[in-house]
């Protein structure tokens, strides 16, 4: 092992806890592109899937590399559509890869600020459905606005909504109350143990 392997011990596992936690080993990525290419976001990503992965594989080399990965808004964008994963001749799954990137972005606190307002939506949703059993429009709404500050985005949809029978004033409640409370503290006793 070369002493570059032992330099920044804090950021050099980023591939092995990628490969740890997806299965994915982003050294089998040779930059072909196809990602990038068929991805419908990566004119608004700062950096596209293929170099993402690339900062993936360097990141043994420095933090900086590391750091720019977890930081990115990227991981933010990315929609899980899976198109990368299908074009991808050396089939990697991508979207786990950027779902655990954003699980480690979330856990060394490096979330990108750009990616506030989808955060907020991400956890207003859960919290919908923790609450309920199933998505409460009207209380997820208020919950984004309340997280995000968009206070006034998109307000004249909300009458027409009601109108139309999409928004209700009180939620509908799964029946086994228990059972929802046990999928909520599986998949947190589940995020605990992740390595």
């Amino acid at each position: 092992m070369s002493s570059d392997k032992h330099a920044h011990p804090a950021r050099e596992d980023l591939a092995a806890r990628v490969l740890d936690q997806t299965g994915v080993d982003v050294a089998r990525c040779y930059q072909c592109g196809k990602c990038s290419a068929g991805c419908p976001l990566a004119a608004e990503m700062d950096f596209p899937p293929s170099q993402v992965m690339h900062l993936l594989q360097l990141a043994g080399m420095g933090p900086e590399y590391a750091d720019m990965a977890l930081r990115s808004h990227t991981v933010w964008l990315c929609l899980t559509c899976e198109i990368c994963f299908c074009r991808c001749p050396m089939e990697l799954d991508i979207p786990a890869v950027m779902d655990a990137l954003r699980h480690e972005s979330l856990r060394r606190k490096m979330v990108n600020p750009r990616a506030r307002s989808i955060l907020a939506f991400h956890r207003a949703f859960l919290d919908s459905v923790r609450t309920t059993g199933r998505l409460f429009e009207m209380g997820q709404v208020v919950d984004y606005k309340l997280r995000s500050g968009h206070f006034l985005q998109d307000l004249l949809q909300a009458p027409w909504m009601f109108l139309v029978g999409k928004l209700h004033l009180l939620p509908e409640r799964v029946r086994d109350r228990r059972a929802l409370k046990r999928i909520f503290a599986g998949a947190r006793k589940a995020g605990e143990a992740r390595p």
